[in-house]
């Protein structure tokens, strides 16, 4: 399935809109985690283990809007945005939002 962050696919023409889908993901980090990510800020540098969870939580998000869009009947997916949102008890927990509209293409 192809997907892309654009509302054309170059070389592809779009058939059929098939809706707005989208995808949410919950993420925490554990104690220690969160420990060395409050070291990390008070001295500079970049958090190895909340850059990791970011990571597959963004895999995990594609590939839950990528299910939400074969249940359509698409095979791409154009127009993907992420959005990105503290959540829970002292913002302990990240939530991962992708939308994207489903499409069929030739």
């Amino acid at each position: 399935m192809i997907q892309t962050t654009t509302s054309i696919i170059e070389g592809k023409k779009i058939t059929a809109y098939l809706g707005i889908i989208s995808a949410d993901v919950i993420i925490g980090a554990n104690i220690f985690s969160d420990l060395f990510a409050a070291v990390r800020d008070v001295v500079g540098g970049r958090s190895a283990t909340y850059e990791k969870k970011l990571g597959e939580g963004k895999i995990m998000a594609i590939k839950e809007l990528e299910q939400e869009a074969q249940k359509l009947g698409a095979n791409a997916i154009v127009g993907i945005d992420f959005d990105f949102e503290t959540v829970g008890g002292k913002g302990s927990m990240l939530m991962i939002t992708v939308t994207g509209t489903a499409v069929k293409i030739e």
